[in-house]
């Protein structure tokens, strides 16, 4: 058994957040030793509030550190990247929040890199563990369900000007894009985790809400590669917010709950075709494990997969699948056609969705 593990949370923003409910309920495993954010203030006040001494501004400071252990990125999109990769060379196990990268090109070239580093990289996508969707994938995988019809996905959620102020929030440039890869990402991941793979997809974009570049309303018409059908919509101007995943299969019907922000938790619906379809299904669930779930249990896996060899409980092949989800969204609605996965290296999108001029501004 290792000791336990050293963490530097790297953006004190969702980096609160992964503390509060990932490191901290797994205190036996991690121990929180820094906080690193360009904003000093902000970092101090956080370190203050878990009783943590060691703040710094500059992440190169931490590479070159020999007792910590991972290096948990919760920066703006726009780092993601580079930062794990610096992190990956530096020998550090690493956690990164989503999006990962925004291109299929430096999706490949992070995987190259984890591929010969010392260190474990984990994306976060803690939504998966909750109890909620834990049993309807455990349905889903025991036959229970039958083949799958058609599913929705929707993400209708509220933001306004107070949420932009930040100067990086809304643009290409720091986001990397909108509803699509800051708010919906989670729920799509949840809807490919239990549905499968895309086979072909035509979306549409808009930006209606806000003054901002990016989009901030989606939707798209899906086939499956299993044959059956779906929809995803999104935007940011609902006056009540809910996330909402509901999925038609031959034997069963299952629906998330509403909560925005915890689509993964309980309670979800499971409503069986037959009374003989209810008990089998009630069966299979009357000795789901109560444990912990969402970020907790993503970051005691991430512990195991260090510490004994145990998989990964998010992959870089999963976080590749929402990128490339993403990408494929983004050509469709600039296009208004067709797009098929998986996408090549020859696809037009493969160097990433970001507009050209929103890249070169960037530059400049």
């Amino acid at each position: 058994m290792i000791d336990k593990l050293k963490v530097a949370i790297v953006g004190a923003g969702i980096g609160e957040e992964h503390l509060q409910k990932g490191f901290a309920p797994a205190a036996d495993l991690f121990a929180v030793t820094t906080i690193c954010d360009v904003d000093h203030a902000r970092a101090t006040a956080m370190a203050a509030r878990h009783g943590i001494d060691d703040v710094v501004t500059s992440f190169d400071d931490l590479l070159e550190r020999g007792d910590i252990d991972v290096i948990d990125i919760c920066t703006p999109s726009k780092l993601h990247f580079a930062q794990t990769i610096a992190a990956l060379e530096a020998g550090k196990h690493v956690i990164c929040e989503k999006p990962l990268v925004s291109s299929l090109r430096e999706m490949d070239a992070l995987e190259e890199t984890a591929a010969a580093a010392r260190g474990l990289l984990m994306p976060i996508f803690q939504y998966r563990f909750g109890a909620g969707v834990q049993k309807a994938r455990l349905i889903i995988d025991s036959g229970l369900a039958g083949k799958p019809y058609f599913g929705s996905a929707e993400t209708f959620w509220r933001r306004e000007k107070d949420y932009y102020a930040n100067s990086w929030r809304g643009r290409w440039s720091g986001e990397m894009g909108g509803v699509l890869v800051t708010h919906a990402i989670h729920i799509h991941d949840l809807f490919t985790h239990l549905m499968g793979p895309v086979d072909c997809l035509f979306g549409r974009i808009a930006t209606r809400v806000n003054a901002i570049e990016v989009d901030d309303c989606a939707s798209a018409c899906l086939q499956m590669k299993s044959g059956a059908l779906a929809s995803l919509s999104a935007t940011l101007g609902s006056q009540d917010q809910i996330s909402r995943i509901r999925l038609m299969f031959e034997n069963v019907t299952i629906e998330s709950g509403h909560v925005p922000y915890a689509p993964g938790r309980e309670p979800w619906t499971f409503i069986p075709r037959n009374d003989e379809i209810g008990d089998a299904i009630n069966a299979a669930l009357a000795d789901f494990p109560s444990r912990a779930d969402g970020f907790e249990y993503q970051v005691r896996g991430f512990h195991a997969a260090i510490a004994d060899g145990a998989a990964l409980p998010v992959t870089l092949a999963d976080a590749r699948r929402s990128i490339e989800l993403a990408s494929a969204f983004y050509h469709s609605a600039r296009l208004r056609e067709d797009v098929c996965l998986p996408l090549g290296k020859d696809h037009p999108v493969y160097d990433g969705w970001v507009p050209a001029w929103a890249t070169k501004s960037a530059a400049e």
